[in-house]
C-alpha cells in the first residue's frame, strides 16, 4: 500500500513539504477504505481503492487525476506477500484444509495467490459476498458455503491479522480465532481500524512462521 501510494505522498511532500509517516499513511488509508466499504459494499475492490486514493489526495491537499486513482486501484497485483507466508501455508496445507475469506476481488486475489503458490481448498472474496469484512454477510456467506461441503464452524480456526476486519466478527459468529500479530512492537493498527474493545483470542503468534512452528512443536510433543 505504501509503495502504491508513493506518487501521491511524493506529490504532497513536493507541494507542502510535509513528509507523511508510514503510520499516518496507513491509518488515513484505513479510515477512507473502511468508510467506502461500508458505504458502497458491492463495489469491486479495485474500483473502491481508486476512490480511496482520490479521498486521500483531497485530504492531503494534492488531489490526483482519475488516471492516477485507477492506477492505484490496479496495484493490488503488485502487493507482495509477507516473506514467511508461502512456506508456512505450504506446511499447513499438509495438515489442514485452507480457506480464504478476503476483502479483495477475485482478480486481485488471483495475483496474490500466484505469489503464495498454495492450492486453497476454497476462496471467498468480497466480490463473491457482495460486502466487505467486518460485515456479517461475509461470514454468513463463508459459513454457508463451508457447511455445504461438510465443514461445520466448530472445525474452523479463523486466522488473521486484523482485529477489526476479522477477529471481532469471527467471535460474533462463534469461531475460534488465531491472531497473527504482525504489528507487535508498533503503535496503532496500521491499515486496519481500531476494533474498539479487544476481542477474545484463542491463539496469538507474531507471524505465520511462528504458527507453523508451534504446530510442529505440538506434533512432536
Amino acid at each position: 500500500m505504501v509503495a502504491g501510494l508513493r506518487p501521491l505522498t511524493d506529490a504532497v511532500a513536493q507541494a507542502s513539504g510535509r513528509e507523511l509517516s508510514r503510520n499516518e499513511i496507513l491509518e488515513a488509508h484505513a479510515r477512507h477504505e473502511s468508510a467506502a466499504q461500508a458505504r458502497t459494499p458491492a463495489k469491486k475492490y479495485s474500483d473502491l481503492l481508486a476512490t480511496v486514493y482520490r479521498r486521500l489526495g483531497e485530504e492531503w491537499g494534492a488531489a490526483p487525476d482519475w488516471a492516477a486513482c485507477e492506477a492505484y486501484g490496479q496495484s493490488v497485483k503488485d502487493w507482495p506477500a509477507f516473506p514467511d507466508s508461502k512456506d508456512a501455508l505450504a506446511y499447513l496445507e499438509e495438515h489442514y484444509r485452507l480457506v480464504i475469506l478476503s476483502n479483495v476481488d477475485n482478480r486481485g486475489f488471483a495475483a496474490s495467490n500466484a505469489r503464495l503458490g498454495v492450492a486453497f481448498d476454497c476462496v471467498y472474496t468480497a466480490e463473491d459476498a457482495g460486502s466487505y469484512k467486518p460485515a456479517d454477510q461475509n461470514f454468513d456467506y463463508m459459513l454457508r458455503q463451508l457447511a455445504a461441503i461438510g465443514v461445520e464452524k466448530g472445525r474452523i480456526l479463523h486466522t488473521a491479522e486484523s482485529l477489526f476486519h476479522d477477529h471481532v466478527p469471527a467471535r460474533r459468529h462463534g469461531l475460534a480465532t488465531c491472531w497473527i500479530y504482525r504489528r507487535h512492537g508498533e503503535e496503532g493498527y496500521g491499515a486496519a481500524m481500531d476494533p474498539g474493545r479487544q476481542p477474545h483470542i484463542d491463539f496469538r503468534f507474531n507471524s505465520m512462521a511462528e504458527l507453523a512452528q508451534a504446530h510442529r512443536h505440538a506434533l512432536s510433543e
